[in-house]
């Protein structure tokens, strides 16, 4: 069997100068590409997932509630949906885009550009462990962890490599996690900006 590294949404909207920028994203981005250089065998595979919003409804709102509803941010087309530029892509085999017409947090609600969904890619490669990285630990990270345990993959979080929200959401998300079974590694961080 093997195992994959999801990189989940490490984006321009989501780090430092973004539409919602969750502090320390940048520096998330930079530890990844580190990590994949220093162990560039560590992984069988590397895939990563992204918001890709087009017009998601109730998901923008303006106000934002920033529990249901956000800023705009990662429109198709627009920087903000881009990688950071401190994210090494190379190693990157697929790319799961998500939220094109409605709120999705997770990777698994995801597809490749030809229609291929995450957990199909994964087990068609013979992948039966997953580590996950990236932004957000308290929403998107928790969400693509819960479904990939959900989905049957042996699930763990490499949390020095995530940036979180907010204390509060963390903790959640930390309990969540740790109720399905997901490992976790290294230090929970909510970064401060």
């Amino acid at each position: 069997m093997a195992n994959a590294l999801i990189i989940v949404d490490v984006q321009n909207d989501f780090c430092e100068g973004g539409s919602l920028a969750v502090a320390g994203g940048a520096g998330v981005a930079a530890g990844i590409s580190r990590l994949l250089a220093a162990e560039p065998d560590r992984w069988d595979h590397v895939v990563a997932t992204k918001d890709y919003h087009v017009d998601p409804g109730a998901h923008f709102g303006d106000p934002a509630d920033y529990i249901d509803s956000w800023p705009v941010h990662c429109v198709v087309g627009t920087a903000g949906s881009e990688f950071h530029p401190e994210l090494t892509t190379g190693p990157i085999e697929a790319i799961f885009h998500k939220g094109e017409r409605a709120a999705a947090y997770s990777g698994f609600e995801g597809h490749a550009d030809d229609g291929e969904c995450l957990a199909d890619w994964l087990r068609a490669r013979g992948v039966d462990r997953v580590d996950l990285v990236g932004i957000a630990t308290d929403h998107c990270v928790r969400a693509t962890a819960l479904d990939a345990a959900r989905e049957g993959f042996a699930t763990t979080v490499l949390l020095d490599l995530t940036a979180a929200v907010a204390p509060e959401t963390l903790d959640v998300a930390l309990r969540a996690m740790e109720g399905a079974g997901v490992a976790m590694h290294g230090e929970p961080v909510i970064r401060a900006a």
